[in-house]
């Protein structure tokens, strides 16, 4: 079993730049960041973090609004007290499920009330969370239960069977031996009104039953089991959560991050003026590292209510803003894109909203610019990755550039490096982005080589290598090149897909695109597009019209030479376009 800290990795526990042992951690940005100079006059420059676990925001939320709405499912309230209540019955039949401090327990379920109250219940009993992607299938699963080293799983009816599948595969010594499973129906309301009513097929999914694994626990035994946990000993500095990453090669890498590195995040609300008033539509996944600190740990840190959605629906969503009065919503690009396809547009009521952020692709100018004309929103993208516990960087809402990553947050030094020389490069040209910070991940499970080759040393600090290009502007904003990957190398000019992407989505006949480099015999590599055209240009547009369009609109070496027609892109179960399987199809079929 892989040990929980590779020794190679300097861990937050460690004091930094020759801190006495014990101290708190100096994080800042260097003196002369840019940034500072615009940054918001209401915010502090750093944050004071809690010395305590992320259950206890929990704890304090509940004594503070007991009967205040966590969540909302389809019109069903969870309010604080309970959702503790649960936690607590749940750690308790955890713990006597042979749990130990430091055991990695699988979350493998959609977006439900559940999936919090199994989230917290597990950091009560001590252990550790790894949330799994609930698209994954049984190969998948299989490497995240060895990895892992897990020997409990929770999860719900209808991914129940997948679990074991999964499980069953795998030699017995490495097998789960406990599996908990949740019936999501049980979250609905016995009535629901119409305005939060889901699409049939998706009230027929949710209240399904389905056969469950013969070593599995039902959810409401283990409520009523009566079991109370042992009094909490949990530290900032625990290991709370491992998830996994696919990154560029090889299998899925477990993120490990403490108490304390997710907690850095869990505060920062005050960027996005997020407080206990706030109401969020949670539509992005539980189990992506975004989704985890806006709607698990942020929103309880503030008390907040979520308006809870297991699957993304552009009519329902617009529905539950209008009824609830969302007034935050962090979402992603592809939904706004899809939002603004709607033919029911006009009749939306977004006037609640009045923080709308986002990340895990550039908003297209085109598209910011229309929901800012018919709905008065503007769009603050931010940045982050699974190692740094989602934002490093947020755009000011105040202040937010268009297709922007934004600037460092609390703490965070951030700088734009040479990959090879790693000396720091000037506002405006591109290089690697590179993250120092108190939210910054210890490591990667079990792969210590892969946990130093992570991170390099700049000035005397320890900085971690994102792997994405970009650059700084005279302003300190940051934006977004490329993958250091991604980059299409035609007859030695480069092209970065995501700047073609982004001038694709102006011209009018394309609703999304997706551009990956092919190989050619005379330029080595030359641009493809796969486009989805909007609705009223389908039949009526050919593949030399975008092109002819792109010649237009860039420079020579940029434009597609191929463009493909396709009905749809293929997207991660957190709607990123999945450019990288595109990509690999196109390398497969010219080797």
């Amino acid at each position: 079993m892989p040990s929980p800290m590779p020794a190679p990795v300097t861990t937050r526990t460690q004091a930094p730049e020759g801190r006495a042992p014990g101290a708190a951690p100096a994080w800042g940005a260097s003196p002369g960041a840019l940034h500072l100079a615009h940054w918001p006059a209401r915010l502090p420059r750093t944050v004071d973090v809690p010395q305590t676990t992320l259950g206890f925001n929990l704890e304090v939320a509940a004594a503070r609004f007991p009967r205040k709405s966590a969540y909302v499912f389809f019109g069903r309230a969870l309010d604080y007290a309970t959702l503790l209540a649960q936690v607590e019955s749940l750690a308790g039949w955890l713990q006597a499920s042979g749990l130990e401090p430091g055991g990695r327990v699988l979350l493998f379920m959609q977006n439900c009330p559940q999936w919090v109250a199994a989230f917290y219940a597990v950091l009560r009993a001590g252990g550790v969370v790894v949330p799994i992607n609930p698209m994954n299938r049984a190969d998948e699963l299989g490497h995240c239960i060895v990895d892992a080293g897990a020997r409990l799983a929770i999860t719900s009816a209808d991914l129940a069977g997948t679990l074991a599948e999964a499980d069953a595969r795998l030699d017995p010594s490495q097998r789960l031996r406990h599996m908990l499973v949740a019936r999501l129906a049980d979250a609905l309301p016995g009535v629901i009104d119409p305005a939060e009513a889901p699409a049939a097929a998706v009230l027929e999914w949710l209240q399904a039953t389905y056969p469950l694994p013969p070593f599995a626990t039902v959810w409401a035994d283990a409520l009523a089991a009566g079991h109370r946990p042992a009094p909490a000993t949990g530290k900032p500095d625990d290991l709370a959560l491992l998830a996994y990453t696919s990154g560029t090669t090889g299998l899925p890498k477990g993120c490990m991050h403490s108490h304390r590195t997710l907690m850095a995040n869990a505060v920062a609300g005050q960027w996005t003026h997020a407080g206990p008033e706030t109401v969020a539509l949670g539509v992005v996944p539980m189990f992506h590292i975004t989704g985890l600190v806006f709607l698990v740990l942020a929103n309880v840190y503030q008390a907040a209510t979520v308006v809870l959605l297991p699957r993304w629906d552009r009519e329902l969503a617009a529905r539950l803003i209008a009824h609830h009065r969302v007034s935050h919503w962090t979402c992603i690009p592809t939904m706004i894109v899809d939002l603004l396809g709607s033919p029911n547009l006009g009749s939306f009521d977004l006037t609640s909203l009045r923080n709308l952020s986002g990340g895990g692709a550039a908003m297209p100018e085109a598209v910011a610019e229309r929901l800012q004309r018919e709905f008065g929103l503007a769009f603050a993208e931010g940045y982050g990755l699974t190692e740094t516990a989602a934002p490093s960087h947020l755009n000011p809402p105040e202040r937010a550039k268009l297709q922007c990553l934004g600037m460092p947050i609390f703490g965070v030094d951030s700088r734009i490096v040479d990959p090879d020389t790693l000396r720091e490069l000037p506002p405006g040209e591109a290089g690697e982005i590179v993250i120092r910070g108190p939210m910054v991940f210890l490591g990667y499970w079990g792969q210590p080589e892969a946990s130093v080759a992570a991170f390099v040393e700049i000035d005397g600090l320890r900085f971690f290598r994102t792997g994405d290009l970009g650059r700084v502007d005279a302003d300190g904003y940051f934006f977004l090149t490329d993958r250091l990957k991604r980059m299409i190398n035609a007859s030695g000019y480069k092209v970065w897909p995501s700047e073609v992407e982004l001038l694709l989505y102006k011209c009018p006949a394309i609703h999304e695109a997706c551009v990956v480099g092919v190989a050619d015999a005379y330029r080595g590599e030359t641009v493809k597009a796969f486009v989805v055209l909007r609705t009223e240009a389908r039949g009526d547009t050919r593949e030399q019209d975008i092109v002819g369009w792109a010649r237009e609109h860039m420079a020579a070496y940029k434009v597609p030479r191929i463009v493909q027609f396709v009905d749809a892109l293929p997207k991660t179960a957190s709607g990123k376009i999945m450019w990288r399987a595109l990509q690999e199809a196109e390398r497969a079929a010219s080797s």
